[in-house]
């Protein structure tokens, strides 16, 4: 059987995966949600969804730095990774030696695509079509939040989700105008005197990858006096682009409620 990445590297099974390893937190918990329980030797120590799944699976590293000693060990008949989240001189060595497919994320849409043809290579088609579809559904019922929001991902330096991310596309999903949508660099870093002349009406401060506490919130409030409303946000929510979108309008909505 011969499948296609979305980095368009064509792979070939012999038969579908038994043993498979996930390098991306979001797509270990969509395989998890498909059914594949046995089927998932390894996985990352950033990949906590499913808790049962966390504290038994068989850890390879992270998603930036493997452990290429444990991958081997486990003998993988199929690896699952992503562009943005893992390294390309890391991915191009496991492909010499293993089966790799490879995601490449930026909106919604391409989620959805995600999801079904991931759905395709395990062998779990209608699983994959009926998350897929419920996700679609619930975007419908999506409640606006009409802001000019800033989203910051990191501290020391200030890092923004900016124009071309998949968490951009979201916050257009939800009516949010992304102070950065018009910029060029997809995670800038911005300084407090940038953030002062960008002058959004909303700044989210997301729960990873950098794990944002009140603290920080407290900071940027005394720092930044004039700025109407800061809240921590949960950036799996924002950012996981699998299964976990099912949680997402609901908690955008919850957000909406509060009349942020």
């Amino acid at each position: 059987m011969l499948f296609t990445d979305q980095l368009n590297n064509t792979i070939e099974l012999q038969s579908f995966p038994k043993r498979i390893i996930s390098l991306v937190p979001s797509q270990t918990e969509l395989l998890w949600d498909l059914g594949l329980r046995e089927e998932l030797v390894g996985i990352t120590k950033f990949c906590i969804h499913p808790k049962e799944l966390f504290e038994s699976a068989t850890r390879i590293g992270g998603t930036k730095v493997l452990n290429f000693e444990k991958i081997r060990e486990l003998n993988p008949d199929l690896i699952i990774g992503n562009k943005e989240e893992n390294e390309q001189q890391q991915i191009e060595a496991l492909q010499k030696e293993f089966t790799v497919w490879m995601s490449d994320i930026f909106t919604l849409d391409d989620a959805l695509k995600t999801i079904n043809a991931i759905g395709a290579l395990v062998n779990k088609r209608e699983e994959a079509l009926l998350i897929s579809d419920n996700i679609k559904r619930s975007f419908v019922d999506l409640k606006k939040i009409n802001k000019r929001v800033l989203y910051l991902i990191w501290k020391d330096p200030y890092m923004a989700a900016g124009k071309g991310t998949f968490i951009g596309d979201i916050l257009g999903r939800i009516g949010m105008e992304n102070v950065f949508e018009d910029k060029n660099s997809r995670y800038p870093e911005v300084s407090i005197g940038d953030i002062q002349t960008l002058d959004p009406e909303l700044i989210l401060l997301s729960s990873e990858p950098y794990p944002f506490k009140e603290k920080h919130m407290k900071e940027l409030q005394d720092l930044l006096p004039k700025s109407k409303i800061i809240i921590l946000v949960d950036g799996e929510l924002f950012s996981w682009y699998g299964s976990r979108l099912l949680k997402s309008v609901a908690y955008f909505n919850e957000l909406y409620l509060q009349n942020i």
